[in-house]
């Protein structure tokens, strides 16, 4: 699943007219760039959720066919938030265990490395695994600590410092049971929970990651692509 619902304030103006996913950098909307990493690593059915100018993103993508995919939309009146977003589409969504990823995100990940906890998280215990990245200079403190590959509760320590969550994770359909769908609801309350339970993965990933928050970040990013590609 990719997360395409947001409006995007920061964005402004740029989103006024145009959804956030759309987007372009490096001569292509955000949204594709995950797409095609998405279909490269074997995921073939995708399922958007989208609520500001959401038809501008059914316009552009179709059913995916043209990008190797098959796509279908999670259409919201207005946008529900994550876990609201995620538990309203997951009668589109096929399997018990899934991926989601931010829409808003450019990320060379391989998503292929997910093969591993999608079999571990169907075979019963954790209900999420989370990719964590470096903190970005907007996100100092970062959100969650990670050792030995377990995302963990503990206090901090002078050896161990939080990291960012990516937008990418690893979802088991049980994190969601009590999410009412059509209800706005967010994400982190039921990471923090699975969290204390002990039942949340994770793995840091130290390659190309930016949350395109700002027209700035965007222009930058695009900037740095392009000139990545002529060389």
């Amino acid at each position: 699943m990719i997360l395409a619902a947001g409006r995007g304030e920061r964005m402004r103006p740029l989103t006024d007219h145009t959804p956030k996913p759309l987007l372009q950098v490096g001569g292509k909307p955000l949204i594709v760039w995950h797409i095609e990493r998405l279909c490269a690593a074997g995921f073939t059915h995708i399922v958007i959720n989208h609520a500001h100018l959401g038809q501008q993103i059914e316009d552009a993508l179709g059913n995916g066919a043209a990008l190797g995919v098959s796509i279908d939309y999670s259409r919201e009146v207005s946008a529900l938030e994550t876990a609201g977003g995620i538990a309203t589409a997951l009668p589109l969504i096929e399997s018990e265990v899934f991926t989601v990823v931010n829409g808003d995100i450019y990320c060379e990940y391989d998503f292929s490395r997910l093969a591993e906890p999608l079999v571990r998280l169907a075979a019963g215990h954790d209900q999420s695994h989370l990719v964590l990245v470096d903190n970005p200079s907007h996100n100092l403190k970062g959100d969650f600590l990670l050792e030995d590959g377990r995302v963990t509760p503990s206090p901090l320590t002078a050896h161990r410092l939080p990291l960012t969550f990516s937008g990418i994770g690893v979802y088991h359909r049980a994190l969601f049971a009590h999410t009412p769908a059509g209800e706005k609801a967010p994400l982190a309350p039921l990471l923090r929970q699975a969290i204390d339970a002990g039942r949340v993965s994770g793995e840091h990933f130290g390659g190309r990651w930016v949350d395109v928050g700002t027209p700035e970040r965007l222009n930058a990013l695009d900037e740095e692509l392009r000139q990545h590609h002529a060389a």
